[in-house]
């Protein structure tokens, strides 16, 4: 794991555009309500003859359009695709399982190459933690629906944001101590590239809204809110 820029980020060789290349981790997500993005510094080679479809998976945190920021960041190489789907979770037991989401389908029939799974949060709530031992399971469940597609896509997992003291029914230590290591493991043994915001975030409870879950507007501009567009080419 590498520390560029203060971010953390990981170092993969990965296959883009039936090309091997090597990114030195530069890629996070640092989200607000309205602009969410990924840092993309030399990450992907694009050879400029063929559009890389991103999709972008998860919940709110999603569905609140940081995948519009992506979109501006990549450029014209790439086309990014919002499939957020509100109180969404990674548990099947639960009322609203991402995989039987029409926002899921929606994102597979995009035909990704590239796809940034953001997962998790809602696992957290009280009524849906209680299947939470089954969570490796789904997650892989989830994951290889993905891997089926024809397009053979790039996964990178993204721990979410952290939970802080909410009227959510959302649980920080359900959260913080057993979905998160949770998502750790399954990218360490099935060797995915992850995504850390909430690491970067977890000392910051002043830049998300009073339900301390999603970072209001006026804070885009803040640390942890906004990217930090420090690359010449982009």
């Amino acid at each position: 794991m590498l520390e560029l820029n203060n971010f953390v980020c990981e170092e993969k060789t990965i296959k883009i555009s039936k090309k091997v290349v090597t990114y030195t981790g530069i890629i996070l997500i640092l989200f607000s309500i309205v602009a969410t993005g990924i840092y993309r510094l030399n990450i992907f080679e694009n050879n400029k003859t063929e559009i890389i479809r991103v999709s972008c998976m998860g919940n709110s945190i999603t569905r609140t359009n940081y995948p519009n920021e992506l979109q501006s960041r990549l450029g014209e190489g790439y086309m990014v695709g919002n499939f957020g789907s509100s109180g969404s979770t990674v548990l099947l037991d639960t009322y609203k399982p991402y995989i039987y989401q029409t926002a899921f389908l929606r994102a597979k029939n995009f035909q990704p190459k590239i796809v940034v799974l953001m997962l998790g949060t809602n696992d957290a709530r009280k009524d849906n933690f209680r299947s939470i031992d089954n969570f490796k399971e789904d997650y892989l469940k989830l994951i290889r629906e993905i891997q089926s597609l024809q397009t053979n896509p790039q996964i990178f997992l993204v721990k979410p944001p952290p939970i802080f003291d909410n009227n959510l029914d959302l649980e920080a230590n359900n959260f913080s101590e057993e979905i998160i290591p949770r998502i750790e493991r399954i990218a360490d043994e099935f060797n995915f590239p992850i995504i850390d915001v909430y690491s970067k975030l977890e000392n910051f409870p002043e830049y998300f809204r009073a339900e301390r879950i999603h970072c209001p507007l006026e804070r885009r501009h803040t640390k942890g809110c906004q990217i930090q567009n420090r690359a010449p080419n982009i």
